[in-house]
This record gives structure tokens, C-alpha cells and sequence, in this order.
């Protein structure tokens, strides 16, 4: 199993999350600040990140900041229940997913593990690679190209434009897409509109304009292949 950094500073949450952690077989690693989170990071990596927005000192933004600076690794974010903007700034920095505070420590822990599982993914036989115009997304490297230039994604990202592009025409609803490439059952629709935009920014010449990545309104999302 994979082993999970808990950064909190509350030792009792720490305490709860580790516990169930290991008695669903992960090891775990914690740290009660940003700064402490980063140093242990470093020494250590680990599989995933369960991070706590509000730290001492250097908070849970900044450490998702510069974590994806260096790597790809899983993040959850902990947030309030009402830091709506929190949780997007999270997520638009690279985070996978959030839960919000007060949690049930079993949702946290299938969380977790739908995470590692979609990350496992990678190791798996690649898919095919796909070519849209001058969009080449290649399975095998996950890397994605325009033009010949290299994009930057997070995993997420990268998930989700091969899903889309792997589909072209169809329209997803938001849910479809947290079960397709999140792998959830459940989940905070936002978090599908936030990886959108970012996705837009990226691939769309004019993101206030998209011509590929396409709302639908009233239902979701959909990928016009190039013509």
C-alpha cells in the first residue's frame, strides 16, 4: 500500500486519519505544518498527500504550490465546510480532490484510495495514443502536445483531456465524468468545472472562446475533434 503524508495541525485529527490509515494498510508520515511537510517531503516522498489549507506559517496553498512544482504526487485537500474559494484555489493549483471539515474519517480513507487507485492506473498497459488536429495526447509518456509544444498537467488534467478526447462528440454529464475519471460514485460537481477550465486555458487558443472543449448546457461537456 501506498504510504500517505497527513499534514494537520491538530494532533487529534492527525491521530484519527492515521489510525484508519493504518488499519487500512497504509504506512503513513505526518507533519503539523507547512514548513515541517516540506522538509519531510523531501527525505521522504510519499505516495499522497492529505493536506490541511489552514497551517501555521506556511499554509496548505503554498505547500500544494510548491509541491507541484517538483511533482505529480496526490493531494487532498482538508478544508473548512464554507471555504468555497479555498477549495477552488486548491484545486486550480493542482489539487486531486478536498473534504471538507468536519469528515467522516471512512469517506476520507475511500477518498484516498480512489485517488491511489487512479494514480495506480498509470502503470497499467497505456492506451492508444490520440490525435485531434494538432493535439496528440500519448498514453504511453502522458504527455500531451499542440502543435509540437509540450503542455504542463496535473494527472488529473491529463485524466480527464485523454477521457474526452478518447470520446469525441459525446456529451458528459459532470457526474459521468467524476465516475469515468475520478472514479466516484459521489463527489462535488466543482470539481469537474474547475478541472475544465484549467483544461481550457491550456488547450483552447481563446478559453473564453473554446471551440473544443464545449459546454453544454443543461447537461455537461464535450470534445468537438478538430475539423
Amino acid at each position: 500500500m501506498a504510504c500517505v503524508m497527513v499534514v494537520d495541525d491538530d494532533p487529534t485529527v492527525r491521530e484519527v486519519v492515521l489510525s484508519y490509515l493504518r488499519a487500512h494498510g497504509h504506512d503513513t508520515l505526518e507533519a503539523d505544518t507547512g514548513e515541517a511537510a516540506l522538509r519531510l517531503f523531501g527525505e521522504r516522498p510519499a505516495g499522497l498527500v492529505v493536506l490541511d489549507l489552514m497551517l501555521p506559517g506556511v499554509d496548505g496553498l503554498e505547500v500544494c504550490r510548491t509541491l507541484r512544482e517538483t511533482s505529480d504526487v496526490p493531494v487532498i485537500m482538508l478544508t473548512a465546510l464554507g471555504a468555497e474559494a479555498d477549495r477552488v484555489m486548491g484545486l486550480e493549483l493542482g489539487a486531486d480532490d478536498y473534504v471538507a471539515k468536519p469528515f467522516s474519517p471512512r469517506e476520507l480513507v475511500l477518498r484516498i484510495d480512489s485517488v491511489l487507485r487512479r494514480a495506480g492506473e498509470r502503470a497499467e498497459p497505456a492506451p492508444a495514443r490520440l490525435e485531434d488536429g494538432d493535439l496528440v495526447v500519448d498514453g504511453a509518456r502522458r504527455v500531451v502536445t499542440a502543435d509540437g509544444t509540450e503542455l504542463t498537467l496535473t494527472m488529473r488534467e491529463f485524466d480527464l483531456l485523454e477521457f474526452l478526447v478518447g470520446h469525441p462528440g459525446r456529451a458528459y454529464t459532470r457526474e459521468e465524468l467524476l465516475s469515468e475519471v475520478w472514479g466516484w460514485s459521489f463527489g462535488d460537481h466543482s470539481t469537474v468545472t474547475v478541472h475544465v477550465r484549467r483544461l481550457r486555458e491550456k488547450v483552447e487558443p481563446d478559453p473564453t472562446r473554446p471551440t473544443r472543449l464545449m459546454t453544454v448546457w443543461g447537461v455537461g461537456y464535450r470534445w468537438d475533434p478538430a475539423p
